[in-house]
């Protein structure tokens, strides 16, 4: 495979300029890639070389993080409303006139299922594949159902996703996150990615890496008790892929069942993979991206997305 050199570019966000990474030509069809945390869009390169044969595949620095602005910190400025926005100016940007594919991981994905079930984005999104990133708002209903023992959930199920989840509880703490990040996280993140995930050497490597964590604890802070204590109602509208990689250390596959109560279209796919697949395995990843988006984009299904998908 002959490695595709990205450009960069800046996008004009309604609080500050973000910036862009992009492969392969402008013409063909626009797939956008929204990174997770703590890690920036460059950490998408291997991905998109196995997908830039037929897409003009397009990853942006999220507000914080790599090279985009880097906003006050305080919560109101990693709300989700405001990754909507950045988003928005991200897609008029790249693609104003046609509907993308969305892809995303982690953080990524749960900022991006906001865009999935937004309304006034109905018709601009021609699919959405997640991985390891819930939508916040379904999980709130999910751990309800899984309180009261509706819907096949069960107590047991939410006990062991917040089992998965102790380090959220971490992160909503003042001071502490940032002085882990500064004192320990950013110089061993890079060697932790090669010891826990199989991560390649070199792949997991930002030089903003330390501002990059520090920054991104503020997405946790600004969203998660809201969504979970009050959770919306978010309907999904467009085509979505739910990867569910069985070796994640953080997001439990149980976290993904019964989706298809918000999302009329839905394909859910268990595999063999770990939580950072997009850099242990990003030809693996790329190949289910690419399996999905082909059906969508007419043609037909194979075998294993017929497996995976989902009725109400």
């Amino acid at each position: 495979m002959n490695e595709v050199t990205e450009c960069r570019r800046g996008v004009d966000g309604p609080d500050g300029r973000l910036m862009l990474r992009c492969w392969g030509a402008p013409e063909r069809p626009v797939l956008i890639l929204v990174h997770g945390y703590p890690d920036d869009s460059s950490k998408w390169h291997a991905v998109a070389q196995h997908l830039v044969s037929d897409y003009f595949v397009v990853a942006y620095d999220v507000r914080g993080a790599g090279d985009s602005f880097t906003p006050p910190a305080r919560r109101s400025s990693y709300t989700l409303a405001r990754l909507l926005g950045d988003f928005r100016a991200v897609l008029d940007a790249v693609s104003p006139l046609q509907p993308v594919h969305l892809v995303a991981h982690d953080w990524g994905s749960i900022q991006a299922w906001e865009f999935a079930t937004e309304p006034a984005l109905q018709g601009r999104l021609r699919s959405f594949t997640s991985m390891s990133g819930p939508c916040l708002d379904h999980v709130g209903w999910w751990m309800r159902a899984g309180v009261r023992g509706r819907a096949g959930r069960t107590l047991g199920s939410v006990f062991g996703q917040l089992r998965k989840s102790w380090y959220i509880a971490m992160f909503h703490l003042p001071w502490l996150p940032e002085l882990v990040w500064q004192g320990v996280l950013g110089r061993r993140w890079e060697r932790l990615l090669e010891r826990m995930e199989g991560v390649p050497s070199g792949s997991g490597h930002s030089p903003s890496q330390t501002r990059d964590g520090c920054n991104g604890v503020w997405l946790y802070r600004a969203n998660f008790l809201p969504a979970l204590t009050r959770p919306r109602r978010r309907i999904a509208r467009t085509p979505v892929q739910v990867l569910v990689p069985l070796r994640d250390r953080f997001v439990s596959p149980a976290l993904s069942l019964g989706l298809a109560e918000f999302v009329p279209q839905l394909w859910r796919r268990e595999f063999d993979g770990g939580h950072w697949c997009t850099l242990s395995a990003p030809q693996q990843f790329a190949a289910l991206v690419r399996e999905f988006i082909t059906h969508i984009d007419g043609a037909a299904a194979t075998a294993a997305l017929q497996a995976g998908r989902q009725h109400a």
